[in-house]
């Protein structure tokens, strides 16, 4: 079963290709360029080099955040399209279990962080089941990288793109109990998306398309602006 999945919850865009237990392709790019800019032409390509055509694509995996809302909605708008245009199937992965799916046989806890900005991360905590999958040990949240390490005590291996800025403050909680990912670790990637994907397609977990939106935790600032000048007005 050939699975495309698509990453945009952060700055690396991820598209992976994969067919059962191969991975035929991944393409990643960490620059500025938006990805309503590449996406579409990263698909292209990668499906292009892989030598698969669109219809012969089974389904489609998308990462649902939380995340960057703009990368969010164009990820989720391009595997609607994609999908629609085909008729194929969806499965929805949320981004930091897709993150901690990087550690598949970790032994410690694992906890992906991603930069959620106004001082705050979004998080989650995770341990290896001992056969390739994930145990969610608390659900995602958005919160204060010093609140949420006053709640943590045990041995934890730490992920994600706010990993170098808080990186002092996180040893100097748990000191010899922190563990960080290795750089190569630190992303999203298209291919965990797609295998997490693959595994929701084969539970028969698969999404209404018309219905499926973006986790974002939190309000956008031009959702709580609007509300700020509606209030005004009122």
């Amino acid at each position: 079963m050939k699975v495309l999945g698509i990453e945009t919850a952060t700055i690396m865009g991820s598209i992976g290709l994969i067919d059962d237990d191969r991975v035929i392709s991944e393409y990643s790019l960490n620059i500025k360029a938006t990805h309503s800019e590449r996406l579409m032409l990263a698909v292209d390509k990668l499906l292009k080099e892989a030598g698969v055509e669109l219809k012969d694509v089974d389904g489609f995996a998308v990462s649902i955040g939380p995340g960057s809302f703009t990368g969010l909605r164009i990820g989720l708008a391009t595997v609607k399209g994609l999908a629609m245009g085909c008729n194929k199937p969806v499965a929805a992965v949320p981004t930091l279990e897709a993150l901690a799916f990087n550690l598949p046989y970790a032994e410690y806890q694992i906890c992906p962080i991603l930069d959620a900005r106004k001082n705050e991360v979004y998080t989650a905590l995770f341990k290896s089941d001992g056969k390739g999958g994930m145990t969610r040990i608390i659900q995602d949240k958005a919160v204060n990288i010093h609140a949420f390490l006053e709640g943590l005590d045990d041995d934890t291996i730490f992920l994600g793109d706010a990993v170098n800025m808080h990186r002092t403050t996180i040893f100097e909680k748990l000191k010899e109990k922190t563990h960080f990912a290795p750089k190569t670790h630190n992303m999203p990637s298209g291919v965990s998306v797609a295998e997490l994907g693959l595994l929701r397609l084969k539970r028969g977990m698969k999404e209404d398309v018309s219905k499926l939106s973006p986790f974002y935790i939190r309000r956008s600032e031009a959702e709580i602006n609007m509300e700020k000048k509606n209030a005004v007005r009122g």
